[in-house]
C-alpha cells in the first residue's frame, strides 16, 4: 500500500495511492492520518487497506501531497557514510586523516522541523549558509516499539519506506565543532515522500536504485545493494539498548556524488531544481527558493 498525506477541507488526510500513481483514494476521517495508521499498528493497517477500496478517488495532478509523516517521536535518525563510495570521497573533506573504514554505523539525529513534503520549496538563506548539498537517501520507518532488536528479526519492524533527501550546509557542519546536528537540521530543509510504501510492496529492499538530480544533471546514482551496512544491520545496531519505536524515522545513508565532494564542488542555490527518487518508491521535486531563516 502507498499511504501519502494531503488536506481536505483544512483537515490533513490519509489517502491511498494507487499502482500506477495517478489517482488517491481518500481515506475516512476516522482513520485519522498517515501517523495515526503507523502507530495503530497492523489492524489500523489493514482497516486502510479495507477502506481504500470504496473510498472517493481524485486524480493525482488535482491533489497537493504534504510529507506523510508530520508527527514525531523525537528527532529524525540518521546514518554517515553508509555507502564506502561516499565515505572514500568524503575523506578529503575530513583532512584525509581518518581510520581505516569503521565496523559499526555511523548514527546522528536532525531536528524534525527540516521536514517538508514532495514538491515543497527547500528554504535556502546565502547568509546562513554557503554551502547548501543535496544528498539522496532511502528512509525507513519503523512499524514495531522494540529494543536490542536480534539482525535477522530486524525487517519485520520495519513498516514502510519513504524518498528523503538529507540537505545539509557544510560549512555549518564544519563550525561547530564537528558534530552533524546543526549543519543538518536547518528549517524546511528535507523533502519527505512522496508517500510512504510499505514494506510488503517492495520485493528487495537491497536493490532500490536511489537517485537525485539537479536542474536535469544526474549527480547520484546508486542502488541500496552497495550499503555499507544494510537495513537489517542499522535496525540491530541502533536499536541495542535503545528503544526504536512505532513512527519513528530512519535515514539510512547518502551514496557518492555529493556537490561538496566534487571538482569543482557544486552548491545549491536560489532557483534550482532537484529531484529525488527512488526506483518503487516514487520521486520528491523541489525547487530550492531564497527564504530568510536568520
Amino acid at each position: 500500500m502507498r499511504l501519502a498525506s494531503l488536506t481536505v477541507g483544512g483537515a490533513r488526510r490519509a489517502a491511498a495511492v494507487d499502482r500506477a500513481g495517478t489517482a488517491v483514494a481518500v481515506l475516512p476521517a476516522s482513520l485519522g492520518t498517515v501517523d495515526d495508521i503507523v502507530r495503530g499498528g497492523p489492524a489500523a493497517l489493514d482497516a486502510a487497506r479495507a477502506a481504500a477500496d470504496g473510498a472517493p478517488v481524485q486524480p493525482f495532478d488535482t491533489v497537493r501531497l504534504e510529507a506523510p509523516l508530520q508527527r514525531f517521536n523525537r528527532d529524525i535518525l540518521c546514518t554517515g557514510w553508509n555507502y564506502w563510495d561516499h565515505f572514500e570521497e568524503s575523506r578529503g573533506l575530513r583532512g584525509g586523516n581518518d581510520p581505516d573504514r569503521p565496523t559499526r554505523p555511523t548514527f546522528f539525529t536532525k531536528g524534525p522541523d527540516t521536514v517538508i513534503g514532495p514538491s515543497a520549496d527547500i528554504a535556502y538563506d546565502p547568509e546562513l549558509s554557503t554551502q547548501w548539498d543535496y544528498e539522496a537517501e532511502i528512509a525507513l520507518v519503523i512499524g514495531r516499539d522494540g529494543r536490542s532488536i536480534p539482525e535477522d528479526e530486524a525487517l519485520q519492524h520495519v513498516l514502510g519506506y519513504l524518498v528523503a533527501n538529507d540537505v545539509s550546509q557544510r560549512d555549518l557542519q564544519r563550525a561547530h565543532g564537528g558534530q552533524w546536528l546543526k549543519g543538518k537540521s536547518i528549517d524546511a530543509t528535507m523533502p519527505l515522500g512522496p508517500w510512504l510504501t510499505t514494506a510488503d510492496e517492495i520485493a528487495d529492499p537491497a536493490g532500490l536504485q536511489v537517485q537525485c538530480e539537479v536542474n536535469g544533471v544526474l549527480m547520484q546514482n546508486a542502488s541500496s545493494a552497495q550499503m555499507a551496512f544494510p537495513f537489517a544491520r542499522l535496525i540491530a545496531e541502533l536499536s541495542r539498548g535503545m528503544t526504536l519505536r512505532a513512527g519513528d524515522v530512519l535515514l539510512t545513508g547518502t551514496p557518492s556524488g555529493i556537490g561538496s565532494a566534487r571538482d569543482p564542488q557544486v552548491f545549491l542555490g536560489h532557483g534550482d531544481l532537484v529531484v529525488t527518487r527512488v526506483g518503487g518508491l516514487g520521486e520528491l521535486r523541489n525547487r530550492v527558493v531564497a527564504t530568510s531563516l536568520v
